[in-house]
């Protein structure tokens, strides 16, 4: 998961470093007044959504399939915790039904 965040995180910098070049090439419009960065930043967060999309297809897939792993074996582990409860509540009530 980190290494795909990192990996989205490069892509929106990549993209803010090309859009600025061509901003200052003059290939891009600027921004108005001092909202170029804004502008940039915009512009670059907007490119690198469906270049992600494309590009980081099977790092996305991965990091997917590990939270699924995570989140299934968590799953079991709470079945796991609620049947030894339920047993010890079963026992518990055993023992108080034959004490009474």
């Amino acid at each position: 998961m980190l290494r795909y965040t990192a990996m989205r995180f490069g892509l929106i910098v990549a993209s803010f470093g090309v859009i600025w070049g061509l901003v200052r090439l003059r290939v891009l419009p600027a921004g108005l007044g001092d909202s170029n960065y804004l502008w940039v930043a915009l512009l670059a967060l907007v490119v690198s959504a469906p270049l992600s999309f494309v590009l980081l297809r099977n790092v996305r897939e991965q990091a997917a399939t590990q939270v699924s792993e995570k989140v299934e074996r968590t799953r079991r582990n709470l079945a796991a915790n609620q049947q030894q409860e339920d047993a010890a509540d079963d026992a518990a009530r055993d023992g108080a039904a034959r004490t009474a």
